[in-house]
């Protein structure tokens, strides 16, 4: 049964879902998007006014959170990029598909210790990121309404923090420490003040779907929480210490974060997992560890053949997984890049989520989990590294969602799983280079 056919038919008379892309900017003039775009019914563009009253003037397309403006993408990146980073990623992907000439290969090895390459490659990543992961939110669904909401400034600057006066005190010990956990514990809610704001925003503007390709993982909590120790102690943290204050970081952050996700109870999010090969059950990720029946984390995998080999995962936090490695997509410009990460695999999920919304309206944010992380293609490969051991599984959910029109979501999971067949998969090959594949990272709040 061609059940993507049958899809397309039940969304054409349904309102369509507003999927709200929370990233780097959207390039609202890209020729695959125009037709997806989310537009504000209650503005006129550019007139200097805010006739909705939200306190976002000219909000036409969304709203630029990093700038505080309109401009949900910055133009004047376009055309300013050397070939360089575009080549860069045509031949990872061929590294790891195994067909990259010696040539190509050495190519890269110079590129990757380049400092001037890296520094255009951060710009240029930003730059993309949003627009790449919007196209994969709607990709075959022409009904989609993408609203963008621009969290990531394009050129992120190193950390700094106005709060560090405090640490350089002399004090005993145990009350630096205390500063310090306070100053982290206040740098965290800070952070988490404006996603509570965006979610605002986008509750105000009834998104259905809102997908978050960005976060703070262990490693980038680590370098932040290690800096303001050694301005506290005027000395390098031990593993002990360094330990104990990033898990007190990230956990203030994802609890702050719940109130984030809690501002926007009609809304699905989607988190992406993070891109450090690591165990968020062990070593947390912000938002994605938030744990809230309007939460979904995704894991990436190689099609639906392998866990990435970059995908953070976690029987605990971690719920599904979803193709994220050379996804092909737009960027701005209307042009397209093949992208690996995390940040790829959620918009997958973002997608199922909002034709599973288009299919059935009445559905909850929670009734929408349960049936995506309930019709995923179970993989042993998974089994102690997801919660639900699986990929999901875009026909299956459809499906389920159609069913529950007339039925239970529970029944309706149970009768589509044993009727919709596992995607099928090409025989693994055995020459995938594991250590040649290039991820944009995860984008961090914290600039």
């Amino acid at each position: 049964m061609k059940y993507g056919l049958i899809l397309l038919l039940l969304c054409a008379h349904v309102q369509a879902s507003t999927i709200a892309v929370i990233d780097s900017g959207v390039d609202v003039e890209h020729k695959d998007l125009l037709a997806k775009l989310w537009l504000n019914p209650s503005e006129i563009a550019e007139n200097g006014r805010d006739e909705d009253g939200n306190g976002y003037q000219d909000d036409v397309y969304g709203w630029n959170f990093a700038e505080n403006n309109n401009l949900v993408i910055d133009r004047k990146y376009l055309g300013t990029f050397s070939a360089d980073p575009y080549l860069f990623f045509e031949i990872q992907g061929k590294m790891f598909l195994g067909t990259a000439t010696d040539a190509e290969k050495q190519w890269v090895s110079d590129k990757r210790s380049d400092a001037d390459f890296i520094k255009e490659m951060g710009i240029f990543g930003n730059f993309v990121h949003g627009t790449h992961v919007a196209g994969i939110t709607a990709d075959g669904n022409s009904g989609a309404k993408i609203l963008s909401v621009k969290l990531i400034p394009t050129e992120v600057k190193p950390f700094v923090t106005d709060m560090i006066s405090a640490l350089s005190v002399k004090s005993d010990e145990d009350l630096r420490m205390r500063i310090l956990k306070s100053t982290l514990a206040g740098l965290a809610k800070q952070q988490m003040l404006m996603m509570e704001e965006i979610a605002v925003y986008i509750d105000g503007h009834k998104a259905d779907i809102a997908n978050g390709s960005f976060g703070t993982g262990y490693g980038q909590a680590k370098t932040i929480t290690n800096a303001l120790f050694k301005v506290a102690y005027q000395r390098e943290p031990n593993d002990e210490e360094s330990d104990e204050l990033v898990q007190h970081f990230l956990g203030e952050m994802i609890s702050a974060g719940k109130k984030m996700v809690a501002s926007a109870p009609n809304t699905l999010f989607v988190f992406a997992a993070g891109n450090d090969g690591s165990n968020n059950d062990l070593y947390p990720t912000s938002p994605t560890n938030i744990q809230a029946d309007n939460v979904i984390s995704v894991g990436a995998t190689y099609k639906y053949e392998f866990l990435a080999p970059f995908s953070n995962y976690g029987e605990k936090m971690v719920d599904v997984a979803a193709p994220g490695m050379l996804i092909h997509s737009t960027i701005p410009g209307d042009e397209y890049l093949d992208v690996s990460g995390t940040s790829q695999a959620a918009p997958y999920v973002a997608n199922v989520a909002a034709r599973i919304k288009d299919i059935n309206p009445s559905l909850t944010p929670k009734e929408i989990k349960e049936i995506i992380m309930g019709t995923v293609d179970e993989k042993s490969y998974l089994a102690s590294k997801i919660k639900t051991k699986g990929i999901v599984n875009m026909d299956r959910a459809a499906f389920a969602a159609n069913l529950s029109l007339t039925n239970p979501v529970s029944s309706s999971i149970n009768r589509a799983s044993s009727e919709v067949a596992d995607v099928k998969i090409s025989n693994i090959k055995s020459n995938y280079n594991f250590n040649e594949i290039f991820v944009l990272p995860l984008t961090s709040m914290f600039k």
